[in-house]
């Protein structure tokens, strides 16, 4: 087994991990990052880098992989040490008030912990009209839109990602018809009304009942929940749009303070084991608002305790980071 020390351990390499790094680097410590994922960048990564991000300070709209490209760029003088697809399993306190942490294949002892995610698995909603489709036409999410270009396109769900996966489809596809089985959708007001203003057919209060093809998805049977009236329209790519569940894994046995699957944390990201803090969308705290834009500043706040946790003579402001800039 490997072993690493380093300043602060960063648990989950999404936007809140990385800034963290970034941040630990300007308060002058070494960091590594762990995250069961293969490549730096969380959900975003694995589930959306094509799509479209309007909520993030500074860009009126920038893709997902151009956003972690951006933020590895950032952290990249830190030099954090990533430990990827590895997930956390064990926490121990140690007699230095250090914090061990240990994965299949190595171990890490630091300062601090900060978990912004990156342990749990996210399950996929199952639709249960395409069971035995995976592969074969049904996703769940759309890393490349090319590779639905010129394809009958079926989306089914109503939150925010079904709608933006029309608007980014909607240029490539030969058709998008989007499916859901209540006549409101949860999605942003705005996305709907883009959505909307494009011509894409909203078929509400029905539910996909039948999926049809040979080795490929050629076609899907929808049914009206109030008339029962059915209608069959052509697809390639059936898009399962339902949402995704959490399983924090070992994390749960950890004795944090958990509140509906999310670490519970004070307004400096403090948990309530000493040294180990919590930031992103994994944290909760009266008021939480879950954006990208607010776990960059949960980080850099956790990142900010930690130095003085660390070092109790250290400043807990350091001072702005702007400069020249060549």
């Amino acid at each position: 087994m490997a072993n690493h020390n380093v300043d602060i351990l960063i648990i989950g390499a999404g936007p809140a991990g990385l800034y963290g790094a970034y941040y630990a680097g300007f308060r002058g410590m070494s960091v590594a990052l762990m995250d069961s994922l293969e490549e730096p960048g969380g959900q975003i990564t694995a589930m959306y880098p094509e799509k479209a991000i309007f909520d993030v300070g500074g860009f009126p709209a920038i893709k997902g992989k151009d956003l972690i490209e951006n933020l590895l760029n950032q952290a990249k003088p830190s030099n954090p040490k990533f430990l990827l697809n590895q997930t956390a399993t064990t926490l121990t306190k140690n007699p230095d008030k250090s914090v061990t942490i240990i994965s299949e294949t190595d171990s890490v002892t630091a300062k601090a912990v900060i978990i912004t995610g990156g342990i749990g698995k996210f399950t996929p909603r199952p639709l249960p009209a395409a069971d035995g489709w995976s592969g074969k036409g049904l996703v769940h999410f759309v890393p490349k839109l090319s590779e639905h270009q010129g394809k009958d396109v079926v989306i089914v769900g109503g939150g925010d990602s079904a709608f933006d996966w029309a608007n980014e489809l909607h240029p490539i596809a030969k058709s998008i018809t989007l499916i859901h089985r209540r006549d409101k959708f949860r999605a942003h007001e705005a996305t709907v009304e883009q959505v909307k203003k494009l011509g894409i057919p909203l078929i509400t209060e029905s539910e996909v009942t039948n999926v049809a093809g040979t080795s490929h998805i050629e076609k899907i049977e929808y049914k009206n929940s109030k008339t029962n009236e059915t209608k069959q329209i052509p697809c390639q790519t059936l898009v399962a749009a339902l949402g995704f569940t959490a399983n924090i894994g070992p994390l749960a046995n950890w004795g944090l303070n958990l509140e509906a699957r999310k670490i519970v944390v004070d307004s400096g990201m403090h948990t309530n084991i000493e040294r180990v803090f919590a930031a992103g969308d994994i944290s909760t705290y009266p008021g939480k608002v879950a954006l990208i834009s607010v776990g960059f500043g949960e980080a850099a706040t956790a990142v900010n305790n930690a130095a003085v946790a660390i070092n109790p003579e250290a400043h807990l402001f350091p001072g702005h980071s702007s400069g020249s800039v060549e």
